[in-house]
């Protein structure tokens, strides 16, 4: 199923592919990296191609992963708590992190892979294809309030995420986005204009790291969370701390600085890294993550841990009474009346 630029296809939300033919190439404007593709070819993502001189994108509607998961564990802390949310996930990533958590998806054996999707070939061990319409008829079935768009990374897919999210908003569906932010600013626009809640992977607080180890940009990511801010989108932000990579008290303390500028209520996630993929620092030191949570605090109003057994209870910023108890991914939401302090009344920020 190759899907070309310039003939029938464009999403529902109005844009087509951020993909344009130039002579035999296709320039790829999606992500920072406008991936210039040769004809046979394929963008850094592995999943938007050049076929003859056209834009191609023979994953569209691929999905390799579909599973009702906690909100909690996207993590989403202050988005519908407690509810459970219908998780689709995607293969391939603009990104290379060598520290990769879900690398077996991400950082796809993309050519082989690839080929057997356009071929039709047996491709029941990588996922399957989904319109979708099946999407939100699986989140009605699940009674889900909300689809995320994770695992990997799902804006390389944007089109088939504006497809789904357009037809989610008009079923009173939230979507929910977990993504690097590693996306231009059109492109961003138009995804946000439709997501109701974000997690935003900030990996790391260094441009050169970005540019050099993870094949990202910065800036763009910063771009990309200042844009949900003024979009109006929930977000929250995750880092995962990967020693002798992100782990200096200074990188860290510029990350959270860079938050508070944007908006010191904004949950962040200090998440404890174990040796996967290419990586092979010793794990996070549980004890570090906690004082840089604490430190953090100073700054910032809801600073959370993950990846290890750690108190990630929700306090409310006026009174301090418990508004959220967690164990695990369970949530006792008793805490709150609507998305008000039981204990004091004053208003939480939490989306309920």
């Amino acid at each position: 199923m190759d899907t070309p630029v310039g003939s029938h296809f464009y999403s529902a939300a109005g844009f087509p592919m951020f993909m344009t033919p130039d002579g035999e190439n296709v320039r790829c404007d999606l992500c920072p990296k406008s991936c210039k593709i040769k004809t046979g070819n394929f963008g850094s993502c592995g999943v938007r191609g050049n076929k003859g001189g056209k834009g191609i994108i023979p994953y569209y509607g691929f999905v390799s992963a579909l599973a009702v998961d906690p909100v909690e564990k996207k993590p989403l802390y202050h988005f519908k708590p407690g509810s459970k949310i219908l998780s689709l996930g995607f293969a391939g990533c603009n990104l290379r992190c060598p520290f990769c958590q879900n690398w077996q998806i991400s950082q796809i054996n993309q050519r082989s892979q690839i080929n057997q999707i356009s071929q039709k070939t047996d491709i029941s061990d990588l996922g399957r294809r989904m319109q979708s319409g099946e999407i939100i008829s699986a989140a009605l079935r699940q009674d889900s309030p909300s689809i995320a768009y994770t695992y990997s990374e799902p804006l390389v897919h944007i089109e088939y995420i504006l497809d789904c999210m357009a037809l989610a908003r008009r079923h009173g569906i939230a979507n929910v986005l977990v993504t690097n932010g590693c996306i231009k600013s059109e492109a961003a626009a138009a995804v946000l204009k439709l997501t109701d809640a974000a997690n935003v992977d900030l990996k790391c607080f260094s441009a050169d790291i970005y540019k050099n180890c993870l094949g990202g940009d910065l800036e763009a990511v910063l771009d990309f969370i200042r844009l949900c801010r003024k979009m109006n989108v929930h977000i929250e932000i995750t880092t995962l701390v990967v020693p002798d990579l992100n782990d200096s008290r200074e990188e860290l303390d510029a990350a959270a600085d860079f938050i508070a500028s944007v908006d010191k209520d904004i949950p962040w996630f200090l998440s404890a890294y174990h040796p996967d993929y290419r990586w092979n620092a010793p794990p996070t030191d549980p004890v570090f993550l906690l004082n840089t949570a604490k430190e953090a605090g100073k700054k910032l109003t809801f600073v959370y841990t993950g990846n290890f057994s750690s108190d990630n209870n929700t306090h409310c910023a006026s009174c301090g009474a418990v508004l959220v108890k967690r164990r695990g991914y369970n949530a006792d939401t008793s805490g709150l009346i609507n998305n008000t302090c039981a204990a004091c009344g004053k208003t939480t920020g939490i989306i309920i």
